[in-house]
């Protein structure tokens, strides 16, 4: 669920959240931090997101988005882990260590932070960090 036009930082974004969910967006927000504290909180797209980066394809087209993206929608949270490596993508590759979620390339889907092995969310987390420290930076 995307973020009222009006929602423009972190805090707002975390603020506004429905009491049955703001727990858990909260303290995975707060691990994000504590995991890669370099990441800059952003509002991206209507969620909150880590690490702001400019991009364009060789079609031309460009945007701007984030590395990891959190976001509370109507029936899950999701955590979108934008990063690649040889193997495809970093949530796909690691969808069985994940716990009891449904991912999809770069989507890893959760109804409560409990469902989530959050030490294998965070390991993710630091290594699409890693990808886009490195020169070149990594591929979506």
């Amino acid at each position: 669920m995307k973020a009222p036009a009006t929602v423009t930082t972190p805090t707002a974004y975390l603020a506004q959240l429905p009491e049955g969910r703001k727990a858990d967006v909260t303290a995975l927000h707060r691990a994000i931090r504590q995991a890669v504290p370099d990441l800059k909180p952003i509002i991206v797209y209507g969620m909150l997101g880590y690490g702001p980066f400019h991009y364009k394809y060789a079609s031309g087209r460009e945007g701007d988005s984030a590395i990891i993206c959190l976001a509370s929608q109507k029936n899950y949270i999701s955590l979108y882990v934008c990063a690649c490596t040889s193997e495809g993508y970093l949530a796909e590759a690691n969808k069985a260590r994940l716990g009891k979620v449904s991912v999809g390339k770069s989507c890893i889907r959760f109804k409560h932070l409990a469902d989530l092995n959050l030490k294998v969310a965070l390991e993710l987390v630091q290594t699409a960090a890693q990808l886009a420290r490195q020169p070149g930076g990594f591929a979506m």
